[in-house]
């Protein structure tokens, strides 16, 4: 599937760039030729008018009352010829009548005179074919006419032609040069866009992948309460005739595991909210101090039932910002809600791994960054069994659970406790580390942005 969809984006990619490289590589051969036939037909009307300018024209009679005129060809033409040739301009005089009476072709063009000024472009004849050592068919001329009069006497036609080739000659080698230009371009272009396709793949192969865990994982979670709920309820209706404690026993059961499943769901549900942001954290005022003396306190009967000492230490010895009141000192930006959610679990899951008679310390401080930022940073420091150090990378990953074997017969949970913990302190731009040494303890630190509040 994944191969598929790369293997399309390439091709459209790649369609797409290969139809502009076109578009642009066409209106640059256009653009090129057009300029080449303009500078070809200036050249030719700037030849026709600096030679009708040099014509030697004479008067016929000069004793009649109409005075006629005549061109001097031998002495307009004599000089000329070299130059036109070294110039690849080739000229012609017709008469009046279009007898051509002088050339710089080796052999008359057979080409009728067309009407004054005319500019066309012709083809030569075989025989000519040898004069400009091109290859058949014959080289095409770029011609341009014009008719040379005295009032209203027709002196005669001066045609000048230019080699054609020097149009055509540059544009094939600009077509041949676009074509491998593309072709080369299009190959690399093709082969970039296979890479980028699978670069932007990547992240949704590995979504992909998540996405097949998370379920399966969150469907084999949901599978075992459920069983074990639908046999307690099959063995409590098979046997209507047992007594009223045993049937009080199951529907225990039952109610816990309900409660198990409830509570699954509804982390589900959490982690499934955050990845979606259909919910977006409600920030107001939030004094972390007094948040952690609240889960604290909840915590304590938990604690004091294992004999394990819980305490929260404050340090307040730090700089503080001019106007700042002490009850602003641990005040910042937040969601109270998600917050208080994040701690209990740091705290219970520091509290279901640390033995009888041990302890865990809650500390708070402020801590000051470069830049005269201010952070809150909590630790949730435990003298528990600690979490072996290969599985330290995967504590955040979702139904993630180190291997029974080292939590000493007490129950993982979900595994979804550290993730929801982390998806927290994630949308409060904050970051979650964890240390532990086994049978040494574990130390969980949350630092945390503490935004100024906006006073007014």
């Amino acid at each position: 599937m994944f191969q598929a969809t790369r293997r399309r984006l390439a091709i459209w990619y790649t369609t797409v760039t290969a139809v502009l490289l076109l578009l642009f590589a066409t209106g640059v051969y256009l653009y090129v030729r057009n300029t080449l036939i303009e500078r070809v037909d200036d050249t030719l009307n700037h030849v026709v008018e600096v030679v009708v300018r040099s014509l030697a024209i004479e008067a016929v009679s000069p004793n009649d009352r109409i005075n006629k005129y005549r061109v001097n060809v031998e002495a307009s033409f004599r000089d000329n010829a070299d130059t036109v040739e070294d110039d690849r301009i080739d000229l012609e005089w017709f008469s009046p009548t279009g007898e051509l009476l002088w050339s710089t072709f080796d052999e008359p063009l057979n080409v009728p005179i067309r009407a004054n000024r005319t500019v066309e472009t012709v083809r030569l004849a075989k025989s000519q074919e040898t004069r400009f050592l091109t290859p058949s068919p014959p080289p095409l001329l770029r011609q341009v006419t014009q008719r040379v009069q005295m009032g209203r006497q027709v002196l005669g036609y001066l045609r000048v032609s230019h080699p054609w080739f020097e149009v055509t000659k540059p544009s094939h080698q600009l077509i041949l040069d676009l074509s491998l230009g593309i072709s080369a371009m299009v190959i690399c272009v093709g082969a970039i866009g296979w890479l980028l396709s699978g670069l932007a793949m990547e992240p949704v192969r590995e979504s992909y992948q998540h996405l097949k865990q998370f379920t399966s994982d969150a469907s084999h979670e949901l599978r075992s309460p459920i069983a074990m709920i639908q046999t307690n309820v099959q063995v409590a209706l098979a046997d209507p005739d047992r007594s009223s404690e045993q049937h009080q026993q199951q529907l225990k059961v039952i109610e816990r595991l309900t409660q198990r499943l409830g509570r699954l769901v509804d982390d589900l549900l959490f982690l499934a909210r955050e990845d979606s942001g259909i919910v977006q954290p409600r920030f107001s005022a939030c004094p972390l101090d007094a948040l952690l003396m609240e889960v604290v306190e909840e915590q304590q009967l938990l604690a004091a039932e294992k004999g394990i000492k819980l305490a929260l230490d404050l340090v307040t010895a730090q700089i503080s910002f001019p106007d700042e009141t002490e009850e602003d000192f641990f005040t910042f930006q937040a969601d109270w809600d998600r917050l208080a959610r994040l701690f209990t679990n740091l705290i219970g899951n520091a509290l279901q791994y640390t033995p009888i008679g041990g302890k865990v310390d809650v500390e708070l401080q402020r801590i000051i960054r470069r830049g005269n930022h201010p952070q809150l940073q909590v630790k949730v420091i435990d003298s528990g069994i600690g979490i072996p150090e290969d599985a330290l990378p995967h504590l955040f990953d979702r139904f993630f659970r180190v291997d029974p074997a080292r939590t000493r017969g007490k129950s993982t949970g979900s595994g979804l406790g550290l993730a929801i913990a982390a998806a927290i302190v994630e949308n409060h731009h904050g970051h979650i580390r964890v240390e532990s040494v086994v049978d040494r303890g574990t130390t969980v630190t949350v630092t945390l942005p503490q935004y100024r509040l906006e006073t007014h």
